[in-house]
């Protein structure tokens, strides 16, 4: 396995070391913090990339929240989405409450708003989505967006810090991007 890990590092290159991250995360706790303050929000994770992420970030906020988290993906560890599957959905209470998502990446974002309606379908008053990386492109759905984002990031594969590479990769301390071949 360690193989595998060394190959996809060989066809890559870093585009934000640890310290870049973590600045970021910083960055954003400041905003949420305040934003949030005297509430005590839902955070509401999504995994599993969403988890380094949302460990670091919740240190640093500073206010009290309930955490549940949510699974659902598009990728089934592959490198390109398809239809969502739903694995585990929050017990959390939602309705009358302000929920914060956090994920690793906002890219094309489908995961992201199914997740954010259904949040709203349950009855929260707020949603707000925090990501990690928003993708630089143009093919978002319509009306989304982070919140509070952190770091930009190519139009390339990005994997690191939660992301991976077909399950490999993610505890990686930095973000990386695969080199276009």
């Amino acid at each position: 396995m360690q193989s595998k890990i060394k190959a996809i590092l060989a066809r890559s290159e870093v585009i934000y070391g640890r310290a870049d991250v973590e600045q970021a995360i910083d960055r954003m706790a400041v905003k949420i913090s305040r934003d949030f303050r005297d509430q005590y929000p839902v955070f509401l994770t999504l995994m599993h990339g969403g988890m380094f992420f949302a460990a670091r970030l919740a240190l640093e906020l500073g206010i009290d929240a309930e955490f549940d988290y949510v699974h659902a993906t598009r990728y089934h560890g592959e490198t390109t989405g398809s239809g969502l599957a739903w694995l585990h959905r929050p017990a959390t209470v939602l309705e009358g409450r302000q929920v914060l998502l956090v994920d690793d990446i906002l890219d094309e974002g489908h995961t992201l708003k199914a997740v954010r309606d259904w949040c709203e379908d349950q009855g929260a008053v707020r949603v707000r989505i925090a990501a990690m990386t928003v993708k630089r492109h143009d093919r978002c759905v319509p009306g989304l967006k982070a919140d509070y984002a952190g770091l930009e990031v190519p139009d390339r594969y990005v994997f690191g810090y939660g992301m991976d590479v077909n399950e490999h990769g993610r505890n990686l301390p930095g973000i990386y991007a695969l080199n276009e071949n």
